[in-house]
């Protein structure tokens, strides 16, 4: 069985590249496709065992492709649909950037593992305008028109969805109109230890965009006085030196050591965004770090109240302050031993069995 990975752009490890690399595992004679890849970096990520070939589209022939590929972001539709796959019995694509418009052979099966439906033309297009220069704000509506047709009929290029979490399975629902499995992405939950003695800091980590609330986090802390670490870079870093107190330790970007070890000694994480899924709540608690979130999205799926974290249902500075509040007056107290066995439940092992197990299906059932 000849078999091909489609991934949108692999230029850094994170969640979508984690599952491409487990993917390869399963798959390691399976070719990947992408727009635009900086191959360092990815045989970092795939597994020894990997023999197949990396491709590119055409886009990665374009002037400052690998640092400049959003901006090439129209053409990757066209560059999908360039690409020759009528010899593959197997697709899988990794879709939240232009992937699964693929056009394959008649009798291959195509699977889409759906990260998210393309989030600046559908649910975040207008947060995506609102922060945009003028001429990307100008131009992007009629961008954003066609690529909204060109995705949601590539939609029925499909044969089966999987979904990363419950979360992303409705928005699949509301904007392809199509169902899914629900197939948690893979986590390394074994890297961790929960047994370090625990610190008395609080941890966020993440890229420092809009979205994902660490301005709100650094607000809370403030008003707290308690410790807080942030590790990440992005758009907001400058803004946050300004804005954070002496109590607020902005580390920028650091490597895995660095993350591993804050996360087996953090107090407890601090999720005040809104994600697909969430990795990093995952990985804490393998770390034996409670999780403090924002009770929407896949952080409703990883972290039960009271049992692995603590809810807070406004996305507010005096919401987090309040939940915060809640973990140091002792309301909860949480094992980390119990924190790390639930995070076992999402590990790579897992992912892999159920990936292989629905593919079986798909390819008995043809």
């Amino acid at each position: 069985m000849k078999t091909a990975i489609v991934h949108y752009w692999w230029l850094s490890n994170r969640g979508g590249e984690a599952v491409c690399s487990a993917l390869a595992e399963l798959y390691p004679e399976a070719d990947i496709f992408l727009h635009v890849c900086n191959e360092d970096v990815m045989r970092e990520a795939l597994p020894e065992t990997f023999k197949g070939e990396i491709k590119t589209t055409f886009i990665t022939r374009l002037p400052g492709a690998k640092k400049h590929y959003q901006k090439y972001l129209p053409l990757m539709p066209l560059a999908l649909e360039q690409l020759d796959l009528t010899k593959y019995d197997l697709i899988i694509s990794s879709e939240s950037g232009p992937a699964k418009g693929v056009i394959t052979h008649p009798n291959a099966i195509h699977i889409c593992y759906c990260h998210s439906p393309m989030r600046y033309v559908w649910d975040m297009y207008h947060e995506y305008r609102a922060t945009a220069g003028r001429v990307v704000k100008t131009l992007f509506p009629l961008i954003a028109h066609y690529l909204r047709i060109w995705d949601r009929l590539s939609a029925d290029r499909v044969d089966h969805f999987i979904s990363n979490s419950s979360f992303i399975a409705s928005r699949i629902k509301k904007f392809y109109r199509r169902g899914s499995e629900v197939i948690f992405p893979p986590v390394n939950t074994e890297e961790f230890s929960h047994e370090q003695e625990r610190g008395d800091f609080y941890l966020c980590l993440g890229q420092l965009v809009a979205y994902k609330k660490a301005d709100m986090a650094v607000e809370a802390f403030n008003k707290l006085g308690l410790p807080l670490v942030v590790v990440g870079e992005g758009e907001l870093y400058e803004t946050l030196i300004t804005r954070a107190g002496s109590n607020v330790t902005l580390m920028g970007r650091q490597p895995f050591p660095v993350i591993k070890d804050l996360l087996e000694r953090c107090r407890g994480l601090i999720f005040p965004g809104v994600e697909d899924f969430g990795i990093v709540p995952v990985e804490a608690m393998a770390a034996g770090a409670p999780v403090i979130a924002f009770a929407k999205g896949g952080a409703l799926e990883t972290v039960i109240h009271g049992h692995s974290g603590i809810h807070f249902h406004e996305q507010s500075v005096e919401a987090l302050v309040a939940a915060v509040q809640q973990l140091e007056s002792g309301q909860f107290v949480f094992s980390p031993a119990q924190l790390h066995e639930h995070a076992t439940s999402f590990d790579k092992s897992v992912f892999k069995q159920k990936i292989k197990n629905f593919v079986d299906k798909a390819l008995s059932e043809v």
